[in-house]
C-alpha cells in the first residue's frame, strides 16, 4: 500500500509539473497583436450585400462636438465603456444584384492622412471572393478622402472597369479649383485629394455625375442627403420587399449620435441640415425596420434602429455561418 501511495503521489507531481511546463510554454508564445474583421456577407431579398472593412481610426470625440455639453458626452460615452478617444471603423459595401456588381464608397486607399490601420479594402475585397476588375460601378456618398481614397492604387485607377457616380453638387464643390481657392485653408486638402483621385476617371470619361434623386440601376437609388457635404448622398437598396440604406457620413459616433441625434460635427457643411437629415432618416429606418449600412459604425456596420426615448438604439446584424 505505501508503495502504491508513493507511486500515486509521484504520478500526480509529475502530471502537475507537466501542466506547469505546458503553461510556461504557452506563456512564451508570441502574441500576434493583429485582428482583421475583413468581410461580412448577407442576403437582402435576392441581392447579396458584402460589408468590407478598410480598417479603423481613432477620433477625439470631446473635440469634435463643441456645442454638446462635455458632461453629456462623457455620460453617453461611458454607457458604452468608452473614453474621449473613440475607435471608428471605415466600412464600404458591395452590392451584387445578380446582374451588376456595385461598390458603395472605397475607403482610404493608400492615403496617409488617417494613420496606418487603414487601407485594407482591396485586400478584403479579394478575401471575400471578388476582384477589383469585376466591379462595374462605384457609388460615392461624398468626396471626403476616407470614402474615395480607395479609387486609386499606386497612382493608377484601382477599379479599371468601373464607372464612378456621385451627385453633381458634390463634384461642383470638390472638383472645382475655384471652390478650393475660396475654401478655408484647413479644408483645402480635401479638395486637392478629390481632384487628384478623380482626374484619371474624368480623363477616361468614367465619371458620370447625377443630379438629385436618381434610379441608378434596378434596385439601387440615389437620394440626396445634403448636410455633411453639399452633395452628400444616401443609396437605397431594395430587393424582395427588403430595404437597406447606405448612409455614408449621416453619423459618425454611435455611442453619442444614436442616443443624441442632434449632436453634429461643427466642421460639417451645414450642421442644421445634417441634424435634420439624421433625425429624418433615423426615424424612417426605425419606423419601418429597414437595414442601415453605416460607414463608421463597428464592423460590419449593418443593423437596424429601435426608437429609445428621444434617441435610438443600434441593433447590429447577427453573424450567420454558411449560405
Amino acid at each position: 500500500m505505501p508503495s502504491l501511495l508513493s507511486a500515486a503521489v509521484k504520478l500526480c507531481v509529475t502530471a502537475s509539473l507537466g501542466v506547469f511546463a505546458a503553461s510556461g510554454a504557452l506563456a512564451q508564445t508570441p502574441m500576434s497583436k493583429e485582428s482583421s474583421p475583413g468581410w461580412y456577407r448577407m442576403r437582402l431579398g435576392s441581392f447579396e450585400i458584402t460589408a468590407l472593412s478598410d480598417g479603423t481610426l481613432d477620433l477625439p470625440v470631446d473635440q469634435l462636438f463643441p456645442k454638446v455639453d462635455p458632461a453629456r458626452i462623457r455620460t453617453l460615452l461611458s454607457r458604452s465603456y468608452l473614453a474621449k478617444d473613440v475607435t471608428l471603423t471605415v466600412n464600404a459595401f458591395l452590392v451584387n444584384t445578380g446582374t451588376r456588381l456595385v461598390l458603395i464608397d472605397t475607403g482610404t486607399g493608400t492615403s496617409q492622412l488617417f494613420g496606418p490601420k487603414l487601407g485594407q479594402l482591396l485586400a478584403n475585397l479579394r478575401a471575400s471572393g471578388y476582384s477589383a476588375e469585376q466591379v462595374e460601378e462605384i457609388y460615392v456618398t461624398h468626396m471626403h478622402t476616407d470614402h474615395i481614397g480607395g479609387l486609386m492604387r499606386d497612382g493608377q485607377p484601382a477599379f479599371p472597369k468601373a464607372t464612378i457616380r456621385a451627385d453633381v453638387h458634390e463634384a461642383g464643390r470638390y472638383l472645382s479649383k475655384a471652390a478650393m481657392d475660396a475654401a478655408p485653408a484647413d479644408e483645402r486638402e480635401d479638395y486637392e485629394s478629390a481632384m487628384a483621385i478623380f482626374q484619371p476617371y474624368l480623363a477616361s470619361g468614367k465619371f458620370k455625375p447625377f443630379d438629385g434623386e436618381t434610379q441608378l440601376i434596378p434596385g439601387v437609388r440615389a437620394v440626396p442627403a445634403a448636410g455633411h457635404t453639399p452633395g452628400h448622398t444616401i443609396y437605397v437598396i431594395e430587393s424582395g420587399g427588403e430595404r437597406m440604406l447606405a448612409w455614408g457620413d449621416l453619423m459618425h459616433v454611435a455611442a453619442l449620435q444614436f442616443p443624441l441625434p442632434s449632436a453634429t460635427f461643427e466642421t460639417e457643411w451645414s450642421t442644421t441640415k445634417s441634424a435634420q437629415q439624421r433625425q429624418t432618416v433615423f426615424a424612417d429606418v426605425a419606423n419601418h425596420g429597414h437595414y442601415a449600412a453605416a460607414a463608421h459604425v463597428a464592423f460590419p456596420g449593418i443593423g437596424k434602429l429601435r426608437a429609445d426615448g428621444d434617441g435610438y438604439t443600434w441593433v447590429p446584424v447577427s453573424y450567420i455561418f454558411g449560405k
